[in-house]
């Protein structure tokens, strides 16, 4: 019996360290974490902001394949995490059968569903016509948008360890805001096939509101597969790495049991 590979997918404007607390709290119950990172993401967000060019061009086409490449290397079938741009991802692959499990965690939107209009996220269509091929985030914008649940000393401490720009290509793949989406952004929600999937919002998340996570429930109901929704009251969209992460790890963690989904699993 080999333990269970989880891989989690790390968002826009933040670091794979982002799910530090979560990997470790993984492999305490059995689970093997697996945090890859992005293709040629620096070892820290200090690294990455000090030479943010590694990131530059990078599009969500390339990440996909990133991740499905990831993927299809493991010997067992991997429960995907993701978070933000990641929980798409983690979406996408599930729906090409990659992946035993899919947990999306405050997930940029599918299939053509529209982010509100909100002059506070940095995710808008002025973003993808301004010059530069990064989109930064000062430490006062990712307290407003990112982490706007937390004291701004805590907040500043989470912009040091985790902040780092975003790829304007990544945003405008992702149609950055507008209403007419990319068709990247895509993901299969008639796969009856598919494995489990665990939609999470945060009711206080201001770049991926939880009337987004919702909406994209709803894409999924005339699907036979299993589709869940969680909603967290006074999370934001920075719930996978402040302050509240630990219940929110932890509702992942028992739903993947209740989906009959252990630590142990066979090989493949």
């Amino acid at each position: 019996m080999d333990r269970t590979p989880v891989v989690f997918i790390h968002g826009a404007w933040l670091h794979v360290l982002s799910w530090e607390l979560w990997a470790e709290r993984f492999a305490h119950r059995g689970y093997r974490p697996l945090a890859p990172g992005w293709p040629q993401e620096a070892a820290t967000a200090h690294a990455a902001r000090e030479s943010p060019e590694t990131l530059a061009g990078l599009g969500l086409e390339v990440l996909t394949d990133h991740y499905a490449g990831i993927v299809r290397s493991l010997d067992v079938a991997p429960v995907l995490v993701g978070h933000s741009v990641g929980g798409l991802v983690a979406q996408h692959l599930l729906g090409h059968n990659l992946g035993r499990a899919a947990v999306a965690i405050a997930a940029a939107p599918i299939n053509g569903i529209p982010l509100p209009e909100d002059p506070r996220r940095r995710w808008t269509p002025d973003q993808c016509t301004s010059a530069g091929p990064l989109v930064p985030m000062s430490a006062a914008q990712f307290h407003q948008t990112l982490a706007n649940t937390e004291e701004e000393t805590e907040a500043y401490r989470l912009f040091e360890r985790y902040a780092l720009p975003a790829p304007r290509r990544l945003l405008t793949d992702l149609g950055c805001g507008a209403a007419a989406r990319s068709p990247r952004a895509a993901a299969d929600v008639d796969n009856a096939g598919r494995g489990p999937l665990l939609l999470i919002s945060g009711q206080e998340d201001r770049l991926v509101p939880d009337a987004v996570t919702r909406a994209v429930y709803k894409e999924y109901g005339d699907s036979t597969a299993v589709t869940d929704l969680k909603q967290f009251a006074d999370r934001a969209h920075s719930l996978v790495f402040d302050s509240g992460w630990r219940p929110v790890a932890d509702h992942v963690l028992g739903w993947l049991e209740e989906r009959g989904i252990r630590a142990r699993a066979a090989n493949a």
